[in-house]
């Protein structure tokens, strides 16, 4: 393989990267890996972000809302031009989250929900990454902790 096309350990090296500058709230290491073109899509929040500075803004609100957030990757597929990654992201919930039912208060709970990230590559950069999010187990959680104890356990 090319310089220019990693290998599947070269790719899982890559994201390993990738991964580590999220867990750190590196943002320019984070925005070091996509193309300066790259697209990155939040199924959850319906949010398209286009180019690193649109893309620097949305992962930003991201550690804002949740600044211990943190992932665990559970399972990693990498192929010439692919890598596709199973994660769970646990935080505190500790500033005013927007819900169906309106802004939901700081509780001061952990939140974990899981995910998948699906990203093309062009060599060892991020075209395109489609980030698709367990929103209603995180919205459970979120709603529970706004109950009673007695409500919330029903």
């Amino acid at each position: 393989m090319s310089e220019s096309s990693p290998d599947d350990r070269g790719l899982r090296a890559i994201i390993e990267a990738y991964d580590a500058a999220w867990n750190q709230h590196a943002l320019e290491a984070i925005i070091a890996c996509h193309t300066f073109d790259s697209v990155f899509e939040s199924h959850t929040t319906a949010e398209i972000a286009t180019g690193h500075d649109a893309i620097r803004r949305m992962i930003a609100r991201y550690f804002r809302t949740f600044p211990d957030l943190a992932f665990t990757i559970r399972r990693m597929y990498a192929r010439p031009g692919l890598v596709v990654q199973e994660w769970t992201a646990q935080a505190t919930h500790t500033v005013p989250i927007l819900t169906r039912q309106g802004l939901a208060a700081p509780t001061g709970r952990v939140l974990t929900w899981s995910g998948v990230d699906i990203m093309p590559m062009a060599g060892s950069l991020i075209v395109r990454k489609d980030a698709y999010v367990d929103s209603a187990g995180l919205r459970r959680q979120i709603e529970a902790a706004r109950l009673p104890r007695s409500e919330a356990a029903t």
